[in-house]
């Protein structure tokens, strides 16, 4: 292996959870009266923050998103994910083989704490997912695009960021991995690869992941 820290992504990367959390959110949006389509919600929101939908409403609109968005959006999305969550196919093999290996791994995600915590709870990816490996863009002042998590991520876990492999699916994420001076590659399950300009490598089937890393 040719990198000292592997760092997930986890919505979309982990846990198939972009599907879910976009449509809910294209219809949330839609019923507060600002019209948005599930391809507009991949488009503009995916893999960012919570912030980022309220500075893009805003600034589009003139008119701030409801003091409870964040809450009411959270509470239809972890129901959802009771329902319909799963771990994106393959990845459980790639964990096994890092284990094995004894490289170490983490995730930073844009999305909050508890909202990895439900997700890898439904998905059983708990198990792999211990005290210490979970980071998210609530431990840092500023989400994806900028690099603050990832660099965050590799400072907790002892590794230098030239020494970091970042597993990435959405354009933000990319550019976060970028800034922060990590080789990122694109897993183009949901995001074909020319929006994921400047990966290292690209990957539709984690099957492949372990090769590029290696």
């Amino acid at each position: 292996m040719r990198y000292d820290l592997v760092i997930f992504d986890n919505d979309g990367v982990l846990v198939d959870s972009e599907p879910i959390s976009n449509r809910l959110l294209a219809a949330y949006l839609t019923e507060l009266g600002h019209p948005t389509s599930y391809e507009e919600s991949i488009r503009d929101y995916m893999g960012s923050a919570m912030h980022r939908v309220h500075e893009l409403v805003l600034e589009r609109t003139g008119e701030p998103l409801p003091g409870d968005f964040d809450d009411v959006f959270h509470r239809r999305v972890f129901a959802a994910f009771e329902r319909e969550l799963e771990p994106v196919d393959g990845v459980v093999a790639v964990l096994e083989k890092l284990v094995a290996d004894r490289v170490p791994y983490c995730v930073a995600s844009s999305g909050s704490h508890e909202r990895i915590r439900v997700g890898h709870r439904k998905t059983g990816l708990d198990r792999w997912f211990g005290d210490g490996l979970v980071f998210s863009a609530q431990d840092v002042g500023r989400g994806k695009p900028a690099p603050d998590l990832f660099l965050y991520a590799a400072e907790r876990m002892g590794a230098a960021p030239d020494r970091c492999a970042v597993v990435e699916d959405s354009p933000l994420g990319v550019l976060a991995a970028q800034a922060a001076g990590m080789d990122v590659y694109g897993f183009t399950g949901m995001t074909p690869a020319e929006r994921l300009p400047g990966a290292r490598g690209y990957f539709s089937d984690m099957g492949e992941l372990v090769g590029l890393l290696s």
